[in-house]
């Protein structure tokens, strides 16, 4: 490890932050592993759901301080947090690129995109409108306005351990909200490395807790069974979304999920495709391939489908796979061990029923968790490669014969967060995202994700959005109210 990780990992917070304040975890310690090596590269507090009521109870009693905060005092906040993260970049590029595993290219890309949380809902901030009118009939007046809808518990995946955690956090403090935020075992040295962010930015103590935890099921439950919570917002895969939204369900919580996806990209006959085949290289290895966003199922017209594997193939082949501290490294490791085997049960799966890999297919001896950039052709619908979520860095191809069969395809999944499409005929693009089941699209592009856009699916994949003007409503009550029209005698 050089001087550098080693002073960044030292100077990275390790304990729960509670009320303003880094205090120890009742459960002892949980160790965070960089998946390039397989090694310990820190021990952080292990909170308790006792740990995690204590957290609940610092936001409770800040809650009403910080909704009368007037608008432009937390818009400040957060382009101070937003102007310090720019300031610290670096810092935290390799923080991501240590305990997740990302190359640091895209580890800086992420520190670009989860600022850009900051600087939006900032702006949004001052923006929370509300309505005046008179009645139909005109015997009245209506106002309606808009308030926070209370502390929330804001829980984190380890695939995107900032920019998951600003896409959360901003719109909350934005709307007035205060939180307890719980982020994953495997990626929680990122959130810490914020939260003392937030702190220097001037955030008052208790508006944001983090309570680290190994025991997820249970500080959930302590939080969720807690009437003074009012909303819950998850990122994760879709069965622990259910399990969530059954709890919440018990005191009718606000509830955000963006859960599970298994992305369709589609290419037709009539695709550029030198156009296809760089976006389907961002669209499946961006993250390593372990992101709900990445393209799952490349369904590809029977007349182009040969030079499109003999392409990506040869793309894929090409990419140099290493730890991410490496700067030339294009593909860096699964989270973990179990990673790795179960995206090796996918790919035999598939090959024994008749898939071909064309490149790759196996994991790399060696320290940490590294897996061969891997092309199957020949998928078919009945493989588990198409069913389930691949979260690796496994491109599947799947013929198709006509536009019907390929939206039919697309379509023929439980979930629906994001598709993409690559034609050169704008009347068919348009039926696409008309047709297309999915709360996202790309038309020839392989990246949607952007902080002025709503994030989130249908189906399966979640409920509510993240981003864009209609994030910080996610936070928001809406109050009507009525009074008599003083026109009126």
């Amino acid at each position: 490890m050089t001087d550098t990780e080693q002073r960044l990992l030292a100077a990275t917070p390790d304990k729960l932050y509670i009320g303003g304040e880094w205090v120890p975890g009742e459960n002892g310690h949980i160790a965070v592993v960089n998946p390039a090596t397989g090694q310990t590269i820190k021990t952080i507090a292990d909170g308790s759901p006792a740990d995690g009521i204590r957290a609940l109870d610092a936001a409770v009693s800040v809650q009403d301080h910080w909704a009368r905060t007037p608008p432009r005092e937390r818009a400040e906040i957060l382009r101070r947090a937003f102007d310090h993260l720019q300031e610290r970049k670096e810092d935290f590029a390799l923080l991501m690129t240590l305990e997740m595993g990302k190359p640091l290219s895209e580890a800086r890309g992420e520190v670009a995109y989860g600022g850009e949380f900051l600087r939006w809902f900032g702006e949004e901030a001052v923006r929370i409108n509300g309505r005046y009118g008179t009645t139909p009939e005109g015997t009245g007046q209506m106002i309606i306005t808009h308030r926070p809808v209370g502390p929330c518990y804001l829980v984190t995946p380890w695939n995107f351990p900032l920019a998951m955690a600003t896409r959360k956090i901003a719109p909350a403090l934005a709307a007035g909200c205060t939180a307890v935020v719980k982020p994953a075992t495997q990626t929680p040295l990122t959130t810490l490395a914020f939260v003392q962010l937030l702190e220097d930015a001037g955030l008052p103590a208790g508006v944001v807790n983090v309570v680290t935890s190994s025991s997820a099921r249970q500080l959930s439950d302590a939080i969720l069974s807690d009437p003074r919570l009012r909303k819950i917002s998850f990122t994760g895969s879709t069965p622990v979304g259910i399990e969530l939204m059954k709890k919440a369900a018990e005191h009718v919580l606000k509830a955000s999920m963006e859960l599970g996806g298994n992305a369709p990209f589609i290419v037709f006959e009539d695709a550029d495709l030198d156009k296809a085949v760089d976006a389907a290289m961002l669209a499946k290895f961006r993250n390593i391939g372990q992101a709900c966003t990445a393209a799952n199922r490349f369904l590809v017209h029977t007349s182009v489908a040969d030079e499109f594997q003999q392409r990506i193939t040869a793309r894929v082949k090409a990419l140099r796979v290493g730890p991410g501290t490496q700067e030339d490294t294009q593909v860096g490791p699964l989270i973990e061990e179990k990673a790795v085997a179960g995206v090796l049960r996918l790919i035999n799966d598939a090959q024994s029923r008749g898939a071909v890999v064309t490149t790759g297919g196996a994991a790399l001896d060696g320290k940490g968790f590294f897996l061969e950039p891997t092309v199957a052709d020949h998928v078919t619908s009945d493989m588990a490669l198409s069913i389930e979520e691949i979260f690796g860095p496994v491109i599947a191809i799947q013929r198709f014969v006509d536009e019907a069969e390929a939206l039919a395809l697309a379509n023929s999944t439980e979930y629906g967060l994001v598709g993409y499409v690559f034609t050169e005929d704008m009347a068919r693009g348009q039926r696409m995202i008309d047709l297309l089941d999915t709360g996202m699209m790309g038309l020839n592009v392989g990246v949607v994700s952007n902080a002025a856009g709503p994030f989130g699916g249908v189906k399966q994949s979640g409920l509510g959005r993240e981003g864009g003007a209609e994030g910080i409503y996610e936070y928001l009550e809406t109050k009507y109210s009525l009074m008599p029209d003083p026109h009126r005698k």
